[in-house]
Parts: structure tokens; C-alpha cells; sequence
């Protein structure tokens, strides 16, 4: 079994900044895919970012120049520091580990608020 756990969310103004971190426990596979999602209310849950375990990462297309993915291999911790950050950012964020191409595993998410 896997557990995902994220952390770092909160309130912050239009402009600024946050650091999302994920930490993965468990039987992990040395071939994953970790990334992140978010889900505004009302709509459906979409890819932010994600990061292979060989580096290579894909970003959203509303998210480039802003967000940067990275982690850390030996800790299997995900982070995503998230700059200029904008009303439309606010959402749910969970963090996801797929391995094995089939196994999904899910956080409980954590809430990003951005306020004008």
C-alpha cells in the first residue's frame, strides 16, 4: 500500500507565492509518475503538473512560466512552487503517484486560496 500526504496550501494575495510539498510512503516502485491536480468547485479535476522518475516533466499550459515541478528521489517527496499566482489557481490541489501504470494513488488535498 501507498500513502500520499499533501501539505503547504493556505490564503494568499494575488501576485504571491506558495510551495506545495506531497510526501509518499510505502511500497513505491522505483518507475513512477508523481504529479499535481486541482479541482475548482464546479468543475472537474485537472492536471497541473506532473514528473516522471526519469525527470521529464508536462506542465499545463495555464501554469507554464509560473508553476515548477520537482522532487526530491530520496524522500519520494513531490513539491510545486507556485509564483504570480492568480485568482483562477484557487482550487483543491492533490498530489497523485502512479506506478506499476494501472495503481493510482491519491492524497486527501490540500486547499489553495488566492484572493484579488
Amino acid at each position: 500500500q501507498v500513502h500520499v500526504v499533501e501539505s503547504g496550501g493556505g490564503l494568499v494575495q494575488a501576485g504571491g507565492s506558495l510551495r506545495l510539498s506531497c510526501a509518499a510512503s510505502g511500497s513505491i516502485f522505483s518507475d513512477n509518475i508523481m504529479g499535481w491536480y486541482r479541482q475548482a468547485p464546479g468543475k472537474q479535476r485537472d492536471l497541473v503538473a506532473r514528473i516522471s522518475s526519469g525527470g521529464s516533466t508536462n506542465y499545463a499550459d495555464s501554469v507554464k512560466g509560473r508553476f515548477t515541478i520537482s522532487r526530491d528521489f530520496a524522500k519520494n517527496t513531490l513539491y510545486l512552487q507556485m509564483n504570480n499566482l492568480k485568482p483562477e489557481d484557487t482550487a483543491v490541489y492533490y498530489c497523485k503517484l502512479t506506478q506499476g501504470i494501472v495503481y493510482n494513488f491519491w492524497g486527501q488535498g490540500t486547499q489553495v486560496t488566492v484572493s484579488s
